[in-house]
């Protein structure tokens, strides 16, 4: 799968922030591999919640990290 630059730094910073493990779990991955780069966007903002409540700081990071993966 062909990345930009900025897609790349996107999923590295994701990929730090969550864990190498659940990186290869995850939905946003599938979506990669499949060629679904919207859709992969998109699940950065699912990761908005700790314990299952959504921070302000995370929503704030999901969405510019989401935003860098689109540049």
């Amino acid at each position: 799968m062909p990345l930009s630059q900025n897609q790349f730094d996107a999923l590295v910073n994701l990929t730090y922030n969550i864990g190498e493990t659940a990186f290869k779990k995850s939905t946003l991955l599938e979506m990669l591999n499949a060629g679904n780069y919207r859709g992969a966007a998109d699940q950065f903002l699912v990761g908005d919640k700790s314990k299952g409540k959504v921070l302000n700081g995370l929503v704030r990071r999901c969405k510019t990290e989401r935003e860098l993966f689109l540049k």
